[in-house]
C-alpha cells in the first residue's frame, strides 16, 4: 500500500529526475505493472550460449525494473517467472530455474530489506523443491514489515487454475453451508483468487513481441492496458520500462464506458 493518497511523496529524488526527463508526472503512473518476462532462451540462441544462459541475464533485468519500480513510487510489480506449463520444458532447463530462482531468494533479500520492498508469490505450491519453498518463506516472512513496492512472484502459477482453484473453495465453502452461491459478486470471487484484495494490474508488459497473454492473471487483466515490445527481457531494462509507462499515460481508460468528457458532449456510445 502506498505511504500517501500523494503519488508524488512514494517517488524517490532520483525517480523524479528520471519522471521529469520523460516528461512525466507521479499521478500518471500505473500503479500496479504486471511482466511477462519473455524472451530469455532466445536471447542465449541468438549469441550461441545454452537457453539457462538467457534466464541468468534475465535476473538481472528483473533486479533493474525492481529498482526503477522503487524510484518511481510503484506500489505493485508482479513478475510471471514460472507457469504452471513450463514444466513442459527439458527436465534440465527445469532444475536450473529452480536452483536460479533460490539463488535469487538468498542473493537479493538484504536488497530488498533495504529497499523496503515487501515479497509476495502466488501459484501452486505442489511440485516446488522443499528447499525453494523454504527459501521463498523466509524471504516473504522476512520482508512482511516493509511498506513500500510489493514484488509478486507468480511462479508454477496459471490463470485457469488459479480460477480452477478458486471455484474449489467456493464450492466447498457452499456444501458446507458456510457460504450462499447467489449472493456472490465479482468482488466476493476476486477474494477467493490467489491475489485476494490487491488491485488488478494497471500496466501489462510483454517482451520479446508477442501477442498472447499466456494464461497469466486472466481475471485480473480484464481491463488492464496492454504494452508489447520486440525487445528480449535479458535486454530490458529501466529505460523501457519508462517508455511503457510514457505509453500508459497517454491512453485514456474506459473500463468498458466512455471518459467524461464524451459523456458531457453527448457522444454516443460505441
Amino acid at each position: 500500500m502506498r505511504l500517501d493518497d500523494d503519488p508524488a511523496l512514494n517517488v524517490t529524488e532520483q525517480g523524479l529526475a528520471r519522471l521529469e526527463e520523460w516528461n512525466l508526472r507521479p499521478e500518471q503512473l500505473p500503479r500496479h505493472v504486471a511482466i511477462i518476462m519473455d524472451g530469455n532462451g532466445r536471447w542465449a540462441q541468438q549469441r550461441g550460449f545454452p537457453r539457462v544462459a538467457g534466464h541468468r541475464r534475465g535476473v538481472q533485468s528483473v533486479r533493474s525494473i525492481v529498482e526503477e519500480g522503487v524510484r518511481l513510487g510503484l506500489e505493485q510489480v508482479t513478475l510471471y517467472c514460472l507457469s504452471v506449463e513450463n514444466w513442459k520444458r527439458p527436465a534440465r532447463e527445469v532444475r536450473f530455474l529452480m536452483r536460479l530462482l533460490r539463488h535469487f531468494l538468498l542473493a537479493e533479500r538484504a536488497e530488498l530489506m533495504e529497499r523496503n520492498v515487501r515479497l509476495t508469490t502466488i501459484g501452486r505450491r505442489d511440485g516446488l523443491p522443499p528447499e525453494v519453498l523454504a527459501e521463498i518463506d523466509r524471504a516473504v516472512a522476512a520482508t512482511a514489515g516493509n511498506t513500500g513496492l510489493v514484488l509478486r512472484l507468480a511462479i508454477n502459477y496459471g490463470g485457469r487454475t488459479e480460477i480452477l482453484d478458486a471455484v474449489k473453495k467456493i464450492a466447498e465453502e457452499a456444501r458446507a453451508g458456510r457460504l450462499d452461491p447467489s449472493t456472490l459478486d465479482e468482488a466476493d470471487f476476486a477474494a477467493y483468487l490467489e491475489t485476494g484484495a490487491a488491485a488488478d494490474p494497471d500496466l501489462l508488459i510483454r517482451t520479446a513481441g508477442e501477442m498472447r497473454i499466456s494464461n497469466f492473471l486472466l481475471w485480473q487483466v480484464s481491463y488492464t492496458e496492454l504494452w508489447v515490445t520486440p525487445k528480449l527481457w535479458p535486454d530490458f531494462r529501466g529505460d523501457d520500462l519508462l517508455q511503457a509507462c510514457a505509453d500508459y499515460a497517454g491512453r485514456t481508460r474506459k473500463f468498458g464506458g466512455l471518459p467524461a468528457s464524451s459523456l458531457a458532449a453527448g457522444a454516443p456510445a460505441g
